[in-house]
């Protein structure tokens, strides 16, 4: 609706101007009762501002059902379910070392140690790195080859749908990625290149793609055959032939002559064609020249007319000879059968760490540039090789007995670490609602993980030697609770400690037990108590509730909209020409694996650490019976003996 000529720039509460049809309107008051006096002509504009209009919720893109007025939005937003935040924070572990073998061996085996809160970290933190670590990208040698596919003989090959299709040509593929098709479909002869161009059959124009893409290869072969023989009859104006830059001059304009300065114009100041930019004299010494093809990085190898600049000549006394020579386990005197195995975890940790050090596998050999090269050297023998293709390191040691590889203790990671060195970084990842970051950072992070190293949790003195006893140090100081760490969700939590009194007359019904029938005294009260009940608790608490049973799911469920978070679950969509697209095809609601919030802490009542090194299995006294001689007890005497000191006590006479 236009607004009048009047009204456009009248913005009085109490206008008196008549009514006319074409100049202005009456005023009204807002429906909605927000105080505002308008020309009625403006009225779908101040919709647009109405505090008391109802509007959705600003993240309804991203999943938030809500609908409220205008002006509880800003109060919304801070506790919105579509508002979430995911953790950031990162810490370092390094690989466990050779002389805390007998701490780690017996803190993973001990049963009473799997609620200590910096093993349960530091296994989550080795179970979810030994799922990021795979064996092909590590060890390509052992992984099995695939098999090649059959050559194309006389019989019908099948296509995509498996139809028979006439001249051979088509192996039966997968209509998801035509570029990986391509890349694995047998090289044709010519003749079956043109039985293709000729058939006028279209049962393989799946297929369209990946024959596209190998015709447009030899299209651009062939360009490039006729340009290599048109630069060959030219002589190819190599920068090393004298009187290059004139010839270029009157046969080219001048931008492809701007253009091949810019390419070669390194190669005409060493060759000469330029005046050189230093005093030196020169600094390449070149003699008879030999043409080279340089295919690529891998396969270029170094003229033999070419001489190092000086910038990389080094001092000839310091380097070291070497021989290349050819060796062979001959030279031990036992079989191949009989050379120890390498184990999967150790080796596995190692070549990553080189791999991200170095950039490449261990045992890949890298040219670095023209010159120099990263000889790969160091190969592995592995009991469970060879490898199938995708395998992770957590599949290969998944029957086998736990044990801890990286060290137990964490390291913040600060804006200036040097990330190339051996250490494993980890990242929390919760997500949360907004409102709950500032809690679970403050409670999980600074005040729990950061203290695990013997503050908020302290261990033996003597745990270097094997000794696996800990203890909690702290608890909140509201109510007696004890902190643990939930493996599966890699969070902490609260767990209070219940009175006695409060389980008497309660029977635990056995979940194997299939005689009975009867419900738990819980799940016998109306839903609308245990709804009420339910609202009391935490994220964490209503997370695992909602696993108890259907009932129970459904009372957290209506808790959702008001505790919960959602987000968009992004599935991969693959069209039918093989590209793919991500989709939020649905919304998944979940509460977050916050805990109980706890403003403050208090010391629990627990004996100290003196008293567990009374009964310590590590604690060897040693009792002196015999006196010691203590410094300065001789007296000096006639003969000349030495008075004795400290030093000549422990170092003695000379």
């Amino acid at each position: 609706m236009s607004l009048h000529r009047h009204c456009e720039v009248c913005f009085k509460a109490h206008c008196k101007v008549p009514v006319e049809i074409s100049v202005s309107c009456v005023t009204i008051c807002c429906r909605l009762l927000c105080g505002a006096v308008f020309h009625q002509c403006k009225e779908s504009e101040h919709q647009f501002l109405c505090p008391n209009e109802t509007v959705p919720c600003l993240n309804v893109n991203y999943g938030c059902p809500l609908v409220l007025p205008r002006h509880l939005l800003a109060q919304h937003l801070e506790s919105c379910p579509a508002s979430i935040v995911i953790c950031s924070l990162e810490w370092n572990r390094w690989p466990a070392g050779e002389a805390d073998t007998a701490f780690y061996k017996n803190v993973v085996q001990s049963q009473s140690s799997r609620n200590n809160l910096d093993l349960s970290m530091a296994l989550r933190d080795q179970r979810l790195l030994f799922q990021s670590l795979k064996m092909d990208s590590l060890f390509p040698e052992l992984v099995k080859k695939a098999k090649k596919p059959p050559p194309c003989g006389s019989q019908g090959i099948t296509g995509t749908l498996g139809d028979p299709v006439e001249g051979n040509f088509l192996l039966r593929q997968e209509p998801k990625d035509f570029a990986l098709a391509s890349a694995e479909m047998v090289e044709l002869t010519q003749e079956e290149r043109e039985a293709i161009a000729k058939s006028k059959e279209v049962t393989g124009i799946s297929s369209y793609t990946a024959w596209e893409s190998i015709f447009n290869k030899e299209l651009q072969g062939c360009k490039q055959s006729s340009n290599n023989q048109g630069l060959n009859q030219e002589g190819s104006l190599a920068p090393w032939q004298d009187g290059v830059l004139e010839r270029l001059g009157k046969e080219v304009n001048i931008a492809e002559y701007n253009m091949y300065l810019v390419h070669h114009g390194s190669m005409l100041i060493r060759f000469g064609q330029l005046a050189a930019c230093t005093p030196k004299e020169r600094d390449f010494v070149y003699g008879s020249l030999e043409p080279i093809e340089v295919q690529s990085l891998h396969t270029f190898s170094v003229p033999t007319s070419y001489k190092a600049k000086r910038s990389h000549l080094r001092d000839p006394s310091t380097r070291v000879k070497t021989v290349s020579k050819a060796v062979d386990t001959s030279d031990l005197g036992i079989t191949v059968e009989e050379l120890p195995k390498w184990d999967e975890v150790q080796a596995t940790l190692l070549c990553s760490l080189e791999k991200e050090l170095k950039g490449h596998p261990i045992c890949e050999t890298v040219a670095t540039d023209g010159l120099f090269v990263d000889l790969g050297t160091q190969t592995y023998d592995f009991s469970s090789a060879p490898f199938e293709a995708g395998t992770t390191l957590a599949e290969v040691t998944a029957n086998r007995q736990l044990e801890l590889h990286v060290q137990i203790q964490a390291e913040s990671v600060t804006q200036r670490y040097n990330k190339s060195n051996s250490t494993f970084t980890f990242l929390c990842g919760h997500t949360l609602r907004r409102d709950e970051f500032a809690k679970h950072f403050r409670n999980a992070h600074s005040d729990v993980q950061s203290g695990l190293n013997g503050w908020f949790e302290q261990r033996c003195p003597l745990a270097y030697l094997g000794c696996n006893y800990s203890q909690k140090r702290f608890q909140p100081s509201t109510h007696k609770a004890t902190v643990t760490y939930d493996e599966d969700l890699g969070a902490f939590a609260i767990r209070p400690e219940v009175p006695s009194n409060l389980l008497e007359g309660v029977k635990i019904i056995s979940p194997e037990s299939k005689h009975v029938q009867s419900l738990d005294p819980l799940s016998r009260l109306p839903f609308e108590v245990l709804q009420h009940i339910a609202g009391f608790l935490d994220s964490f608490t209503l997370f695992r509730l909602s696993q108890v049973s259907r009932l129970m799911r459904d009372v957290c469920g209506s808790l959702l909209r008001e505790r919960g978070m959602v987000s968009l679950k992004w599935e991969k969509k693959i069209s039918s020409h093989g590209e793919w697209t991500w989709e939020s095809r649905r919304k998944v609601w979940q509460f977050s694996t916050l805990s109980s919030a706890v403003d403050q802490w208090s010391f629990t009542n627990m004996p100290t650490m003196a008293e567990h090194l009374k009964t310590c299995p590590f604690y060897e006294k040693q009792e002196r019976s015999k006196p010691v001689a203590l410094p300065s007890m001789h007296d000096d005497t006639e003969d000349g003996v030495e008075r004795q000191c400290l030093v000549t006590m422990f170092v003695g006479h000379n």
